[in-house]
């Protein structure tokens, strides 16, 4: 197992932790990470509602339970996030669905700042983009894979709005946010199920 990552599981948090610590924080008028402002305050709110209404809606298909359900192996799943982050708070809840339908997969999270040495493995085009999704064997402690930070299509909606506009602003934000709503969560499913049968 890369030091890094041993290191960031070793100071990982369950799911529930991490919502505990981003509630947490919240009452304090804070956020997770180094960087403290009224902006990354309020994205943590909103994002704490989102990911309170996903837990409850989101669902997985039985298609994508069944191929969980069938993994060969036992594998962790290490989340880099933060509770700002609004791409994390529309992917963890099924992300963590995932690993809890599957039986086989144990979902840890770590922060981004807190783990500067493990985000440096995983950039996105230079850039410390989250979430991602690392995927280890449980057995080896090896890295088999990563996912993120957006499944393709988010991804390429922000690409054609900075191509068009130059710039990523509140409209691009919330065009985002309504790609999420529309998908379900269906794409991030496809994608990492078929990320982990590949392995």
């Amino acid at each position: 197992m890369k030091i890094p990552v041993a290191k960031a599981l070793f100071n990982s948090h369950s799911y529930s932790e991490y919502r505990k610590l981003i509630t947490d924080l919240l009452l304090e008028k804070k956020s997770t990470g180094e960087e403290q402002s009224e902006d990354l305050t309020h994205y943590s709110e909103l994002n704490e509602t989102r990911m309170h209404r996903l837990d409850k809606t989101i669902q997985i298909s039985e298609d994508i339970i069944q191929k969980l359900k069938s993994l060969k192996s036992e594998y962790i799943w290490l989340v880099i996030s933060e509770g700002w982050c609004g791409d994390a708070a529309q992917l963890l809840p099924i992300i963590n669905k995932m690993a809890l339908e599957s039986g086989k997969i144990d979902l840890r999270i770590v922060l981004r700042d807190e783990n500067e040495e493990l985000m440096k493995l995983f950039l996105t085009n230079k850039n410390k983009a989250i979430p991602i999704l690392i995927i280890v064997d449980k057995e080896t402690g090896s890295v088999l894979g990563k996912w993120g930070p957006r499944p393709k299509g988010a991804a390429d909606l922000i690409i054609d709005y900075k191509k068009e506009f130059g710039v990523i602003d509140e409209t691009a934000k919330t065009n985002l946010q309504l790609w999420y709503l529309h998908d379900k969560g269906l794409s991030t499913q496809e994608e990492i199920i078929n990320l982990m049968q590949n392995l």
